[in-house]
């Protein structure tokens, strides 16, 4: 009887890879846009899950748990933790890629579940710059423009450059509300800093603009990819009114929809979908109920979260104290020269608080 049981499962997970084979492989559009590749997907998921880590030793030498894999040579140029809004990001240099990655964390101000209440209330509120009827979301606005995150950037960006050349790739990621601040910062990149060659790719990201606005990003920033991981909460907030298109927040495109196929409530595999240029494709993500918050913290099996799901404790080393800076109200900031030739010895390092966030 187990035999035959095991079999049937077999059969059914044959199945199931089999006629998903065609979605999976079906990543070029009829249209010309950019490409989606799954394994640049897998590769910057671990850079995002490593802007979470909050030892900022192991992160600036990319030691850490996380830091390996896919990513595993990456050199750390800037790392920035905001304490005054609860953000952090870093700046690096990715040879496997040739390209310069920037990251932002989710963020840990408040627990999941008040942060998803509180995207259900909120209101378009901010007219973005020189876009006429373009409107987003103050909060994730100020984010990256108003806060000590864009300057620290934008400089990194600008020393990585002189060094690995002046139209290098830059790749921008993040997850959540650092998803939100990724694509500000890649639009930035474009329209205030005049670069050509930019990547956008973030996981579980939330509406952040109306149609208007859409429409002016996805021109600006074509080759931008939103992944979507099944019943993530996240990208259903704000809320999408489709009686009031013009109203409403609405994504851009263009998303990918990574879907599970699971027997016993065991996760199989995950099924990629690219959807349309619509930004709001209802056969996507819309298809389903936006109910999960396990789905939104897990994506392609990697974990985005902290190490312990409440506030994040940052921790430093003394020796770190020659790469490190505080503004006057507390930021931490940890830079290095590049290319850098330095060895910094990590294995006897007595680390102290620097922070809680």
């Amino acid at each position: 009887m187990g035999q035959k049981r095991c079999l049937f499962f077999l059969a059914i997970f044959a199945c199931l890879l089999f006629f998903s084979r065609g979605r999976v492989l079906n990543t070029r559009s009829d249209d010309g846009r950019p490409v989606y590749n799954h394994t640049l997907a897998l590769t910057l998921v671990e850079y995002t899950s490593a802007v979470y880590m909050s030892d900022l030793t192991q992160l600036f030498t990319w030691t850490c748990e996380r830091c390996n894999g896919l990513t595993k040579g990456f050199q750390v140029i800037e790392i920035i933790v905001d304490i005054e809004h609860c953000l952090q990001g870093y700046v690096g240099w990715a040879k496997d890629l040739n390209a310069i990655v920037i990251a932002f964390r989710g963020t840990q101000e408040h627990s999941i579940q008040n942060w998803v209440s509180d995207l259900f209330w909120k209101q378009l509120d901010l007219n973005y710059p020189d876009m006429p009827d373009a409107m987003v979301h103050h909060g994730f606005y100020s984010a990256y423009h108003n806060t000590t995150v864009r300057p620290a950037i934008l400089g990194a960006v600008k020393r990585a450059k002189k060094s690995y050349g002046a139209n290098i790739n830059i790749m921008v990621t993040g997850h959540s509300m650092g998803a939100a601040m990724a694509a500000f910062c890649g639009l930035d990149l474009v329209v205030n800093e005049g670069e050509e060659n930019v990547q956008v790719m973030t996981f579980g990201q939330p509406r952040i603009g109306n149609a208007a606005f859409a429409s002016y990003y996805s021109l600006l920033v074509p080759n931008t990819f939103r992944i979507t991981h099944d019943r993530d909460i996240v990208p259903h907030l704000p809320p999408y009114f489709y009686l009031f298109p013009q109203k409403t927040y609405h994504h851009f495109p263009t998303e990918v929809w990574v879907r599970d196929f699971s027997v016993l409530k065991h996760v199989l595999f995950g099924v990629e979908k690219v959807c349309d240029n619509t930004g709001e494709d209802p056969t996507c993500c819309r298809s389903v109920m936006g109910t999960s918050i396990s789905d939104h913290l897990s994506y392609f099996g990697v974990e985005l979260m902290c190490e312990t799901w409440r506030q994040c404790n940052i921790v430093m080393s003394h020796e770190m104290e020659s790469y490190s800076r505080k503004d006057s109200k507390g930021n931490i900031f940890l830079s290095r020269t590049v290319p850098s030739t330095e060895v910094i010895e990590t294995k006897t390092l007595s680390k102290i608080g620097i922070s809680s966030l």
